[in-house]
């Protein structure tokens, strides 16, 4: 497997010469800089790709092209994004990248409720707890309808805790959900999230759905032809909120997309904590039925708690069996070589807490640079010794 990691561009606190050191050999990014919606120009592809070749590494996945919402409810303007958004793959491929990840999620591309939850040994680790969202939902955003979309006993549990939370504290909560809207909290405010919400008004699951599948129908047939692979990212997390469709949560979800658009074009960001991150979903399952789907593999862990609340684990932690789902990947590299399909997946420690001395540096949450690298050593060290067991299986 390919070792890459995330990189946000030059204004990333972590340099290129750093993700070397880390022993990645391909980077992940895009022109995180052009607002969604916007062509991305050819020479601004190529001149990225330029700077991380001379930092002695290869530009190896697209993450992300946004999809702007115009697209995913399917406003007025659509033809005009989806044109833009083939356009932007174009200039990518023309850079020299074979795979780009893409994410289909109303409003929100994350969500989280607390960046910065400390765990048992001191780590701090991303969190998303379900009462402290639905609180926000339903009692600050109070978006009309909103408590009929959650249990009862935890709208009650949400409506005690929110009259406890002071001003500040709800302030904190608001801009750390708001973190996963384009342009994160200092683009975005209450008023602008819930005019985001108010264009899916009418669009259920189903419609929303037919909207990403004729999007697929669009774009799949111009990345054939460019030679690149789209993988989509699931939901994250996969369940329902705000009340919004949520259409890339499960094995039926996937098995859906691919059967409407049967392209080998139309490929999987298999992102384990995404997808673990919802209790009745199997990570190992959903690898194994679409392993000749998997265009990228985001591998990071969480413990998820009985009210949906999960908190990301170390990668080798948590509820999904890393070393089973590496022995999987494995196993489909090399069926895949024999074949002549394909050549590695890309994959990158996806998340890691913050450690050490990262505590007192400018991080994007999430993105330590410790963190990821004791993520990274670690899953190298699972593959290393598969491969070493491999001629005995």
């Amino acid at each position: 497997m390919e070792e890459t990691w995330r990189w946000f561009g030059p204004e990333d606190p972590i340099p290129l010469e750093h993700v070397r050191q880390a022993g990645a050999t391909g980077v992940v990014t895009a022109l995180h800089d052009i607002p969604p919606g916007e062509p991305w120009p050819v020479a601004a592809a190529q001149a990225r790709r330029d700077a991380i070749e001379a930092a002695g590494l290869r530009w190896s996945v697209c993450e992300s092209i946004p999809v702007p919402t115009g697209i995913k409810c399917r406003d007025h303007d659509w033809p005009r994004l989806v044109a833009v958004w083939k356009d932007s793959l174009a200039a990518v491929a023309r850079a020299g990248v074979g795979v780009i990840c893409y994410n289909f999620m109303p409003v929100i591309d994350w969500t989280r409720t607390e960046l910065a939850h400390e765990m048992p040994d001191g780590a701090k680790a991303l969190r998303f707890d379900m009462v402290d969202f639905i609180g926000y939902d339903v009692f600050v955003l109070r978006r009309a309808g909103a408590a009929s979309c959650y249990p009862a006993p935890l709208v009650a549990q949400a409506e005690a805790r929110m009259a406890a939370c002071d001003a500040a504290a709800l302030a904190r909560l608001e801009r750390t959900i708001i973190a996963g809207l384009p342009g994160g909290a200092a683009a975005q405010t209450r008023e602008t999230i819930a005019a985001e919400i108010a264009r899916f008004d009418g669009l259920d699951d189903a419609a929303v759905r037919a909207n990403l599948v004729d999007f697929l129908r669009e774009v799949v047939p111009v990345a054939e032809e460019l030679g690149v692979r789209l993988a989509i990212h699931p939901d994250d997390p996969p369940v329902k909120l705000f009340g919004l469709p949520r259409v890339v949560s499960t094995l039926e979800d996937l098995a859906m997309l691919f059967e409407a658009v049967p392209s080998r074009a139309n490929g999987l960001t298999l992102c384990a904590g995404s997808l673990g991150s919802r209790a009745d979903n199997d990570v190992l399952a959903i690898a194994e039925t679409f392993r000749s789907r998997i265009h990228f593999a985001h591998l990071r862990n969480v413990t998820v708690e009985p009210d949906g609340s999960f908190v990301e684990a170390p990668h080798l932690g948590g509820r999904t069996d890393m070393v089973a789902l590496l022995a999987l990947l494995l196993r489909e590299e090399r069926e895949a070589a024999a074949a002549g399909r394909r050549a590695s997946i890309p994959l990158r420690p996806d998340h890691g807490h913050l450690l050490a001395a990262d505590a007192a540096r400018r991080v994007n949450p999430g993105y330590s640079y410790i963190g990821r690298l004791r993520g990274l050593a670690e899953l190298r060290g699972v593959i290393r010794a598969l491969e070493a067991l491999a001629p005995a299986a």
